[in-house]
């Protein structure tokens, strides 16, 4: 039980009618989890307006309303308090509610299009493997030192993320590494949270379903880091141009990493293989069995925080060299007939196109490397054609398959997919609408040492077709079908 006014502590009130000095038991943005005394936060959300609910929130014992609008019709007895910005206001309250848990521990959030859930996941770790108590809030798992539990969001809702940091605090965590969508920034959902650091990786085609253009994309990002505090570091990738903007109008220390352009963390590959890569990084060089181009900025990006977090050199390039590949990140299965699956979450333009890179890069040329990937449904489709472009120009066999469909036509989406093949490598394509099949069919197709990608889903256990989810694994289905094979 807390007192209404604490709650509201900082948040930017335009009126209020009742009384603030209440006592109230919880908040919820969702109206069916409203019980006897508690606030109900009515939210503008993108598929439904929590205004339309107050009635119901009211009906089940809310005690106070906070909403954008007031209704026109007062109940009495009940504290309405009207806000410019209901989901700031959430996120804001959630973070009094909790106790405001993120200045207890040194929160670090990571943004950008691809690499948040490697650095978060690898620093996560890093972190843990050096004896320290650590949180991750990420798109694969939460974590709260030991304890895992399922993560729905990128970002977790404010009152979820608040909700698991007061429990790391309970459990005495020192270091939380948080990936932080634009959806989140967009919705609020880290208003109110302390940072000790931000970390923007790369900019590039994804989300313009939600995000009308590009600039808005990019500038919902670059929110993040204009909000974090002096007391904190911007760590920015300048390899990529949207790097300096991030940090334009920032107070907090800017710090660059580049494997190509002048930075303050630079690192140099020395030999890429499917076993590794070797990197120099700065003057020390550090083996780690993480793979390709993009891992080299992701490994930059980790060995840079852990740095600024305080930890040895020393000490940071050997626990480098232990870490272990992230869950569907370029996570690969060699079959006794030498043939190599990748299986890998590459689901932007730009992330296959470093993936099939990568692969290219180290291959001998005189395989094949057979590429099954998809898109999803009710998603920006305007990446589709380009994904069908850089899988058949980059591989010598595709096959489009089916990712999650959701509530499109799986076969409508291939051929948007389809679209962006150019003539000269039509003699590449087949498309084959079932996901395992298609895995199954570029199984056969492999021959001793030849290399199949399957792109998309990564980590994801299961297929959502027609609003069901089923359940689907590619590592375990392509490693289950090259075993058939063998025998």
């Amino acid at each position: 039980m807390m007192n209404l006014k604490d709650i509201l502590y900082k948040v930017t009130l335009n009126a209020v009618i009742g009384n603030t000095s209440v006592s109230i038991d919880d908040i919820h943005f969702d109206s069916r989890k409203i019980v006897e005394n508690d606030v109900f936060v009515a939210v503008k959300g993108t598929v439904s307006d929590g205004h339309e609910f107050i009635d119901t929130a009211i009906s089940q014992g809310a005690t106070v309303i906070v909403c954008e609008v007031l209704p026109k019709n007062n109940v009495a007895g009940v504290t309405y308090v009207e806000v410019e910005n209901s989901s700031m206001a959430l996120a804001i309250m959630a973070s009094n509610y909790y106790g405001n848990p993120s200045e207890n521990l040194k929160l670090i959030g990571v943004t950008g299009t691809n690499g948040k859930t490697t650095i978060a996941s690898l620093l996560y770790q890093l972190f843990k493997n050096a004896g320290y108590k650590v949180g991750l809030l990420s798109t694969v798992k939460i974590m709260v030192d030991n304890k895992t539990y399922q993560a729905t969001h990128t970002t977790p809702d404010s009152l979820t993320i608040n909700r698991y940091l007061k429990e790391m605090n309970d459990e005495g965590v020192e270091f939380c590494f948080m990936e932080v969508s634009s959806h989140g920034i967009h919705q609020n959902r880290t208003e109110g949270l302390h940072f000790e650091g931000g970390i923007f990786t790369n900019l590039s085609h994804d989300h313009l379903d939600y995000h009308e253009t590009f600039a808005e994309y990019r500038d919902v990002k670059k929110r993040f880091f204009d909000q974090l505090p002096t007391t904190a570091f911007a760590l920015v990738n300048t390899d990529d141009k949207n790097g300096e903007i991030m940090v334009q109008n920032t107070k907090a220390k800017k710090i660059t990493y580049a494997l190509k352009g002048y930075a303050n963390y630079k690192a140099q590959i020395l030999e890429n293989q499917f076993s590794g890569l070797l990197l120099k990084v700065n003057d020390s060089e550090v083996w780690t069995r993480l793979i390709g181009n993009f891992n080299a900025y992701n490994i930059l990006a980790i060995f840079a925080t852990a740095e600024l977090l305080g930890l040895e050199k020393v000490e940071v390039l050997r626990l480098i060299s232990e870490l272990e590949s992230v869950a569907g990140r370029f996570q690969y299965v060699i079959s006794d007939d030498k043939i190599t699956a990748i299986v890998d979450y590459a689901h932007t333009p730009d992330a296959l196109k470093n993936v099939l890179e990568t692969i290219n890069s180290i291959r001998t040329k005189n395989e094949e490397l057979i590429t099954v990937v998809g898109c999803g449904g009710n998603r920006d489709k305007t990446k589709r054609p380009k994904m069908g472009h850089i899988a058949s120009a980059l591989s010598t066999k595709v096959i489009f398959t089916s990712d999650n469909p959701r509530n499109e036509h799986p076969e409508a989406i291939i051929e948007d997919v389809e679209a962006g093949v150019e003539p000269q490598n039509f003699k590449k394509v087949i498309s084959i609408t079932d996901r395992k099949q298609a895995i199954k069919t570029a199984c056969q197709m492999a021959q001793s040492n030849d290399i199949i990608l399957i792109a998309g889903k990564g980590h994801e256990t299961y297929q959502e077709i027609s609003g069901e989810r089923f359940d689907f694994d590619d590592f375990k289905i392509v490693r289950e079908f090259l075993k058939q094979l063998q025998k």
